[in-house]
């Protein structure tokens, strides 16, 4: 089984487009179609379902994903052992992370200092929610991640998470409204307000639903919006107010042009901790390729206090 096949096979089952894989690999579609073939051929299955679009895997092709990523992973750690003798990294690094604080997650300022570290290696970083991400790194589609896990005893289990930031959330509500008047808010105090949320697979999102439905409180959710500007702006509007992660008031919320009051959270007395972690998620054991291994310790040295 050569490996060039399963590098055209996992590309063709990420992309999920010949003409997206063909382009990534850069080989011609008739060049990765043979190759397909040529696996399939070797391993006596159909590995996608033809004619589909986009490109969707078969039973049997579900089934070797995961083992040609870890193959071609193992491979790479290889040819990266032997030039690390040579020093320096090569290839690709692929991150995952989410929006976060500058001040409680310098990503920018860490990437730079670790590619002039290792001028040789490339960087990718995508934006997925946090549970997407988790995913993506136990199956090999992310080298790591940058994330807040919903449930860290669960995560635990399938990768290693190094602790890098945490905050609470507060509430955010416009400067007429009742509560702005207060110096904090005792959670009983939100039973049945009205919320403007972020969408259901953010963590803090699913936080605050498991808060309210723990407390045996509940609420109205008026608005759901993919960005924190924008919550901002309509709990500024007077749409309802929303749980905020504390250290936008400094980095993503104009405040000094928006109408709004932030007020720390009192009275919780769920298990449910309204607050936002950043993890560095990895993966297990041999998973954990030396580029990554490399970033991580940069990571961790940055974190530490005076680092």
């Amino acid at each position: 089984m050569e490996l060039r096949h399963l590098r055209h096979f996992v590309a063709l089952a990420e992309e999920r487009s010949f003409t997206r894989a063909a382009a990534r690999e850069l080989i011609v579609q008739s060049g990765l179609s043979s190759s397909v073939r040529a696996l399939e051929k070797e391993v006596g299955a159909l590995l996608f379902v033809r004619g589909t679009r986009p490109v969707r895997l078969t039973t049997e092709g579900e089934a070797l994903l995961p083992a040609a990523r870890r193959t071609l992973d193992a491979a790479d750690g290889a040819l990266q052992a032997v030039r690390d003798v040579h020093g320096g990294l090569t290839g690709r690094l692929r991150i995952g992370a989410y929006q976060a604080s500058r001040h409680l997650v310098p990503l920018a300022s860490w990437l730079s200092g670790f590619v002039r570290a290792h001028p040789g290696l490339d960087i990718e970083v995508r934006q997925h929610p946090a549970n997407e991400m988790i995913r993506m790194v136990a199956e090999g589609e992310l080298d790591c991640a940058l994330a807040s896990a919903p449930d860290p005893a669960r995560t635990t289990a399938l990768l290693d998470m190094i602790p890098v930031a945490v905050e609470p959330y507060v509430l955010a509500c416009a400067l007429d409204h009742p509560l702005a008047a207060r110096e904090d808010v005792p959670l009983p105090l939100l039973d049945g307000e009205r919320f403007v949320e972020t969408h259901s697979l953010w963590t803090g999102r699913i936080l605050s639903d498991a808060l309210f439905v723990e407390a045996g409180m509940r609420r109205r959710i008026v608005c759901e919006v993919s960005e924190w500007a924008m919550v901002s702006d309509l709990v500024a509007a007077g749409l309802g107010v929303a749980f905020v992660p504390e250290s936008l008031a400094r980095d993503l919320l104009p405040l000094p042009d928006l109408p709004l009051r932030l007020l720390p959270i009192t009275g919780n007395t769920t298990s449910v901790r309204l607050e936002r972690r950043v993890d560095l998620l990895l993966p297990k054991g041999q998973a954990l390729n030396t580029a990554t291994r490399r970033f991580a310790e940069h990571v961790q040295a940055a974190v530490r206090p005076g680092g």
